[in-house]
C-alpha cells in the first residue's frame, strides 16, 4: 500500500495540444489542512518521500504550522509516468503542464484558495518559478533552490549528455534538445530489453557523476568523507550506478524533456517575452543557488532577479561546495540549516499578498 493519493485528472489536456488519458497526480500532505500551505514539488527523479527530508517539527516546514503538500511532476513512476501507464509513446509535458495540474489539485481536491508559499530544489524550482508566473497571485512567497525559471543553453548540453548516453544503449540518438530521439520506423513502441536499460541507466548515472557535485566536492574527497565510499569506483558503482538502475529509462526521458523545455515566458501573455514574466511575479522570492552548481550558477540566478520588480526579488547564494547537491537530500547538515534558516526567517516576516485579479484565467485552459 502506497504511503501517498492520488488525484484523477481525467483526460488531461497538455500545453503542446495533446492529451494525456486517463491522467493522475501523486501527493501527500502533512499537517491540518486549515493551515496556511505551502506547496512542495518533487525534482527530476525523486520520489514524493525524498522531499520530506526538509519536512518536521524542528524544521521551518513544520506540520504542526503549516499544511504542507508534497506533489509529484508527471513521469517520477508516482504521478502519470510511461511505467505505471500504458501510454506509449508518452506525449511530451511541460511545467506548465505540471503546475496546472497542481493547481487544480490544490483548488478542487484539497479546497485551498490560496498558497502560503512554493518552494523546492532544482527541478522544483523550476515548477516554482512556473507557480509564481502561471498564477502569480496565488501564493505569498516564492523559494526556489538550485534551479532556474528557464533551461539554459549550458544546461541543455548537458542534459544532451546524458540523454544521449542512456539512448546509446538501444543504438538510437537525440534528436536535439526538447525534440525527443530518433526512431527508426515501427519502434515508436520503445521497450527496453534488461540488457538496454542496465547498459544505458549505468552510462547516465556515470555522465551524470560529473554533474550533480562540484570539482571541490571529489577534491576534498566528500564522496569518501560523508558517503563512506571507499574509492572514486566504489562511489560511481554504489551511489551514481545504484540511483541510476533505480529508474525507469522511460520515466527519466520524460521529465528531462519537461527539465529541458523549462521557460516560465512561454506562456500567455508573456509570448517568449522572459523579462516580462520576470517582472510579473508578485509574491515575495528568495532565489538560492549553490555557488558551486555546475548548471544553476549564481550568474543565472542574478539576471531573473535583476528583472524582478522593486522589492520583489532577493539574491542569497549557498556558501557551498557541494555543488547542485548544496540544496538536495541531505548528505551534508550545514547546507540544511543554512536553508532552513532562510524559510523560517522568511516565512516569519513576509507579507500576505493582496488579492489581485489574475493576469490570464487559466483554470480551463
Amino acid at each position: 500500500m502506497s504511503d501517498y493519493e492520488k488525484y484523477d485528472l481525467g483526460d488531461f489536456k497538455l500545453q503542446g495540444g495533446g492529451v494525456l488519458p486517463g491522467a493522475w497526480i501523486a501527493y501527500k500532505t502533512f499537517g491540518d489542512s486549515g493551515s496556511p500551505a505551502i506547496l512542495y514539488p518533487s525534482w527530476y527523479s525523486g520520489a514524493i518521500g525524498d522531499n520530506e527530508w526538509l519536512i518536521g517539527e524542528d524544521k521551518a516546514l513544520n506540520p504542526k504550522n503549516f499544511f504542507i503538500i508534497i506533489v509529484a511532476l508527471f513521469g517520477n513512476g508516482q504521478s502519470i509516468s510511461p511505467s505505471n501507464s500504458d501510454i506509449s509513446p508518452f506525449p511530451n509535458v511541460t511545467f506548465y503542464d505540471n503546475v496546472k495540474a497542481q493547481y487544480q489539485l490544490v483548488t478542487q481536491k484539497l479546497n485551498i484558495n490560496h498558497l502560503r508559499m512554493v518552494t523546492g530544489w532544482s527541478m522544483g524550482a523550476g515548477q516554482t518559478f512556473q507557480w509564481a508566473t502561471q498564477y502569480p497571485d496565488f501564493l505569498d512567497i516564492a523559494v526556489p533552490f538550485c534551479g532556474s525559471a528557464k533551461t539554459s543553453i549550458h544546461n541543455q548540453v548537458f542534459l544532451e549528455g546524458v540523454k544521449s548516453a542512456l539512448l546509446a544503449a538501444k543504438g538510437v540518438s537525440s534528436a536535439g534538445s526538447t525534440f525527443g530521439r530518433a526512431e527508426s520506423a515501427g519502434s515508436e513502441k520503445r521497450t527496453w530489453t534488461e540488457e538496454e536499460r542496465t547498459v544505458g541507466l549505468k552510462a547516465f548515472g556515470r555522465g551524470y557523476a560529473g554533474w550533480g557535485f562540484s570539482q571541490a566536492f571529489y577534491r576534498h574527497k566528500l564522496h569518501e568523507k560523508n558517503y563512506g565510499a571507499k574509492d572514486l569506483e566504489d562511489f560511481m558503482v554504489n551511489f551514481w550506478e545504484a540511483w541510476a538502475l533505480s529508474k525507469d529509462p522511460e520515466n527519466l526521458l520524460v521529465m528531462l524533456h519537461t527539465w529541458q523545455a523549462g521557460d516560465i515566458s512561454k506562456q500567455e501573455p508573456y509570448n517568449g517575452n522572459f523579462e516580462k514574466a520576470l517582472a510579473s511575479i508578485q509574491a515575495k522570492t528568495l532565489v538560492l543557488p549553490s555557488k558551486t552548481d555546475l548548471y544553476f550558477p549564481p550568474e543565472d540566478s542574478e539576471y531573473e532577479v535583476e528583472n524582478m520588480s522593486p522589492g520583489i526579488g532577493t539574491l542569497d547564494v549557498y556558501p557551498s561546495i557541494w555543488g547542485h547537491w548544496a540544496g538536495g537530500p541531505p548528505g551534508n547538515q550545514d547546507d540544511v540549516k543554512w536553508l532552513d534558516e532562510r524559510l523560517a526567517k522568511l516565512l516569519e516576516e513576509a507579507p500576505l499578498l493582496e488579492k489581485k485579479e489574475p493576469l490570464v484565467d487559466r483554470t480551463k485552459s
